[in-house]
C-alpha cells in the first residue's frame, strides 16, 4: 500500500500560510490609517492555518501508511499552527492596542518572515532522505535568524521603559513590550519547526 503524499504537500501549503502571514504583518506594520482591513487580511491567513492543520489531522486519522511517525506528524503540525498563531496575534494586538510600529517590531517581523521563507523551501523535502544535508543547512539558516532575532529583541525589552513618567506612557510601553514578546515567540517557533523537520528527516534517513 503506498504512501499517501499529500502529507508533504499539506505540510508546505502550511508553511507557506505562515510566510504569507508574515508579509501581511509587515504590510500593517508599514501601513498607516485604517488598520483593519490589514488585520482582517491576518486573521483570514490564520484561519486558512486552522483549515490547513484540521485537513492533516483528518488526513492522519484516515490514513493506515504515513510517510513518517504519527507522533511527528501530529507535533509538526501543531507547530506549523502555532507559528502563524503568534504572527496573527501580533498584529491583531497591535492593531487593537493602537501602538505604534517600532523599529525593532519591524525588524523582529522581518526575521520571522525570513524564517518562514526558509521554511517555505524546505518544507517541500521533508519526504526527501536524499536531502537531509541541504534540509539541515537550511534548518541552520533558521537559527541563525532566531539569534538576530533575539539580539534584537533584547535590546528593545532593555530600553522599553526609558524616559516613561505617567500612567499611558507605561501602558503602551507595556503593550509595546508584549507585541515584541509575540514576535519573539513567532522566531522561537519557527526554530522549533526547523528543528522537528530536521529530526524527522534524521530519523526516518
Amino acid at each position: 500500500m503506498p504512501k499517501n503524499e499529500k502529507f508533504g504537500e499539506l505540510f508546505t501549503a502550511s508553511a507557506r500560510n505562515a510566510q504569507q502571514t508574515a508579509e501581511a504583518l509587515l504590510e500593517l506594520l508599514g501601513a498607516s490609517g485604517d488598520l483593519a482591513p490589514h488585520a482582517g487580511h491576518l486573521r483570514d491567513l490564520e484561519h486558512a492555518g486552522d483549515a490547513l492543520a484540521a485537513q492533516i489531522t483528518q488526513m492522519l486519522a484516515d490514513s493506515f501508511i504515513v510517510p513518517f511517525d504519527r507522533e511527528d506528524i501530529i507535533e509538526l503540525n501543531a507547530q506549523l499552527d502555532d507559528l502563524t498563531d503568534f504572527i496573527e496575534e501580533a498584529g491583531r494586538k497591535l492593531w487593537l492596542y493602537r501602538v505604534t510600529p517600532t523599529p525593532a517590531m519591524r525588524g523582529l517581523a522581518e526575521v520571522v518572515r525570513q524564517q518562514c521563507e526558509v521554511l517555505s523551501r524546505g518544507m517541500p523535502l521533508i519526504e526527501d532522505k536524499k536531502r537531509v544535508s541541504e534540509l539541515s543547512a537550511l534548518a541552520l539558516e533558521v537559527r541563525t535568524l532566531e539569534d538576530e532575532g533575539d539580539r534584537l529583541s533584547d535590546a528593545a525589552q532593555s530600553s522599553l521603559y526609558d524616559g516613561v513618567s505617567e500612567v499611558a506612557q507605561m501602558i503602551q510601553a507595556m503593550r509595546a513590550g508584549e507585541i515584541l514578546s509575540l514576535l519573539e515567540d513567532a522566531s522561537d517557533q519557527a526554530q522549533r519547526v526547523a528543528r522537528t523537520v530536521e529530526n524527522i528527516l534524521l530519523k526516518n534517513g
